[in-house]
């Protein structure tokens, strides 16, 4: 069984990916208003700097910079889950009645971290994936994935074709910067 310890670098810029615990939902994006209302609120309470961000239908890829003297990064993840799942639970969404299953490890079986008696439901994935950026090409190479994303899945022909992404904040592609992948 793995024991793993996240970094925690005050200051440091982190690549996200951050998935719902059903791979064929579109509810990221068809509730992207409720999406954007709990990162808000998270970054009010605790401020980040979004560096990237795009949100597919069943998953999300960001880089965000904390703060200098911070590294909670995990408790802004877990807050913005929570106001999501709370949003669209009061607005009618349930999700599906077959839990995912793990296999392995420490949780195995049918999500037995799931507390029925308070009302959890499996909205996302038990955990993220992080990954410090390292150095300016590193940054790079995980804005172009960002970006690029809704085209790898084949949902867009063009990064700036997709609606949800923060190509559209940050302008056009940084020059020089080759977008195929």
């Amino acid at each position: 069984m793995s024991n793993y310890r996240r970094p925690k670098i005050p200051g440091a810029s982190i690549f996200f990916t951050v998935a719902l615990a059903d791979r064929n939902s579109d509810l990221l994006s068809r509730e992207i208003d409720v999406l954007r209302a709990a990162v808000r609120t998270t970054r009010q309470e605790r401020p980040f700097g979004i560096d990237a961000w795009v949100v597919l239908p069943d998953h999300m890829h960001c880089i965000w910079t904390m703060p200098p003297g911070d590294a909670e990064y995990s408790v802004r993840w877990g807050a913005i889950k929570a106001r999501f799942s709370i949003a669209v639970r009061r607005a009618g969404f349930t999700p599906p009645s077959r839990l995912p299953v793990v296999t392995s490890g420490r949780y195995a079986g049918v999500n037995p971290g799931l507390r029925a008696h308070k009302g959890e439901v499996a909205i996302w994935q038990r955990r993220f994936w992080d990954h410090h950026i390292r150095d300016a090409a590193d940054f790079t190479a995980h804005l172009r994935y960002c970006w690029m994303n809704p085209v790898k899945h084949g949902l867009v022909e063009r990064p700036e074709d997709w609606p949800y992404s923060s190509v559209h904040r940050d302008g056009r592609f940084a020059p020089g910067m080759d977008m195929a992948l």
